[in-house]
C-alpha cells in the first residue's frame, strides 16, 4: 500500500499550485492533508474513487486534517476519543481490519514558545492514545509533527536550539513517541541522509535548501520489517511544506 501525507498550508490555494495533478499522478491509497485552512462545504472539488474525511477547525481558516483513502474504514475517529483537540482540527483517525491509520497536525509552539506548554498537554496526551490504540493492532502516524528530531534534520540546529521546533522539550517528547513502540521511517531507512520538507517562506529559503524535516511517517515497530520505502518529495513544490510518503507491503 501506498501512503502519502502533505501540509498543504490552505487546500484550496494549493489546489491552484499543483496538488491535483500530484494526487491524481501519486496514485495513493490512503492520502492525509494537515492545514487545510477550510471548511468540508467550501470545497468545489472532488476526487473519484476516494472516500473523505474531514476535521476543520471551529475557526474559520484555522488548521484541519483531512484523508482520503480508497478503501473504507471499518470506523472512524475524531480526535482523541472523539472528543479533545476537535477545535482545532488536528487528528482523525481510521481503523481498518489490520490496521490503524492516524493524521495528525501537532500545534506549533509559537515564537517566543508561547504554546509551548499546551504542546507538551497534547503530546503527552497524544501519545497515551497511540500506544493504547498500538495494543490491538499496528498503527501507521503521518502528518506536520513540528519538530526537528536530530541536528541532521534541520539545516541551522545550532542558533535554533530554542527556537519553535528544535527545543529540547520538543525532541523529547518526540523520542519518547518512539521509546513507546514505533519508529520514525525516513531516518529508520536512511540514517544518513540529509532531506528537509519544509522550509521558510522568507530569505529564499526553499531555493538555498536551508529547511527543516519536520512532516513523518511513524509507524509501529512490529510493521518495520514491512516497510519497503519513505519518502520525502521535496521536488514538489505548492506549499511551504512538501509531500512525504512510504510504502508498506502485506497489510
Amino acid at each position: 500500500m501506498k501512503f502519502i501525507s502533505w501540509n498543504v498550508n490552505g487546500l484550496r490555494a494549493c489546489m491552484n499550485k499543483g496538488f491535483k495533478e500530484f494526487f491524481k499522478k501519486v496514485d495513493a491509497d490512503i492520502f492525509a492533508i494537515q492545514e487545510t485552512k477550510m471548511q468540508e462545504n467550501q470545497k468545489e472539488f472532488e476526487f473519484a474513487g476516494y472516500y473523505e474525511y474531514w476535521n476543520s477547525a471551529d475557526k474559520l481558516g484555522y488548521s484541519g486534517t483531512l484523508i482520503y483513502t480508497k478503501e473504507k474504514p471499518i470506523n472512524v475517529f475524531y480526535g482523541i476519543d472523539n472528543n479533545k483537540y476537535n477545535d482545532e482540527g488536528r487528528i482523525i483517525t481510521l481503523e481498518f481490519d489490520d490496521f490503524y491509520f492516524v493524521t495528525v497536525y501537532v500545534p506549533n509552539s509559537k515564537r517566543d514558545l508561547l504554546r509551548l506548554d499546551y504542546r507538551m498537554k497534547f503530546e503527552d496526551d497524544f501519545r497515551e492514545y497511540l500506544k493504547k490504540i498500538n495494543l490491538s493492532k499496528p498503527v501507521i502516524i503521518c502528518g506536520d509533527l513540528n519538530v526537528s528530531h536530530k541536528e541532521i534534520d534541520l539545516k541551522n540546529p545550532k542558533s535554533n536550539e530554542k527556537n519553535a521546533g528544535y527545543t529540547i522539550e520538543e525532541r523529547s517528547k518526540f523520542q519518547q513517541l518512539l521509546d513507546s513502540g514505533f519508529i520514525d521511517t525516513f531516518r529508520y531507512l536512511y540514517p544518513e541522509v540529509v532531506k528537509y520538507s519544509w522550509w521558510s517562506y522568507m530569505f529564499n529559503a526553499r531555493k538555498k535548501n536551508i529547511g527543516w524535516r519536520i512532516d513523518y511517517f511513524v509507524i509501529s515497530d512490529s510493521l518495520k520489517d514491512n516497510l519497503i520505502d519513505s519518502a520525502i518529495y521535496s521536488e514538489v513544490e505548492g506549499s511551504d511544506h512538501c509531500p512525504i510518503g512510504i510504502e508498506v507491503k502485506g497489510i
